[in-house]
């Protein structure tokens, strides 16, 4: 929690900066809100074929800074749901993460195109089997670092929608150790954001 904090604070001290210093010199901040549904799964070698689809819900902050014309940076700080269903029946995994993705949008009058890193912060992970709920936190790490792509509309000041995926570079449960070998599970986060965002200039 206390890095989410922190990361907060950082955002939003960066686009007070930005906004000061682009008013003065005829560019442009944005600060809005977003949010929306996730469509998340589990991928990588020790994934396949094990998982299914499962629906999640984003949302956060988000500071647009014009840098030239065509080219914008955005950082968000974001509370994301992440996780999977298992082939079994009833059981499924869920993260929750604060997201902190550092975007670069090339725009064409409204329209964007986005990409740049993500680093995702693991708040709590739960496995549900039926009825039963079990806290699994302690098994997973707690940084997931990715990267994102994705397009939309988004208007300096007004309505947006856009679709993401989110991917990830690292695996996220934790490696575990049974004498002299070491096992690392190869099990990634994905997910596909639709968003919609209101900004304010």
């Amino acid at each position: 929690m206390k890095k989410s904090i922190l990361t907060l604070a950082l955002l939003t001290g960066l686009a007070s900066a930005a906004q000061a210093q682009y008013r003065g010199r005829g560019g442009n901040v944005s600060l809005g809100l977003k949010a929306g549904a996730s469509l998340t799964n589990f991928v990588g070698a020790d994934a396949k074929n094990a998982y299914t689809n499962r629906f999640g819900f984003n949302a956060g902050i988000f500071a647009n800074i014009g840098l030239t014309r065509l080219i914008a940076f955005q950082p968000e700080v974001l509370y994301s749901q992440k996780g999977a269903k298992t082939n079994a029946v009833d059981n499924k995994y869920r993260l929750h993460y604060v997201d902190v993705p550092l975007a670069f949008h090339v725009n064409t009058d409204g329209f964007f195109f986005e990409a740049g890193p993500q680093v995702g912060f693991l708040v709590a992970a739960k496995y549900q089997d039926g009825s039963t709920s079990t806290d699994i936190t302690p098994s997973y790490k707690s940084i997931d670092f990715g990267y994102l792509a994705g397009l939309g509309y988004q208007l300096k000041h007004g309505l947006g929608i856009g679709l993401r995926y989110n991917g990830a570079f690292t695996n996220f449960p934790k490696s575990s150790v049974n004498g002299n070998t070491t096992v690392q599970p190869r099990d990634r986060n994905s997910a596909f954001q639709l968003y919609a965002t209101y900004s304010f200039n």
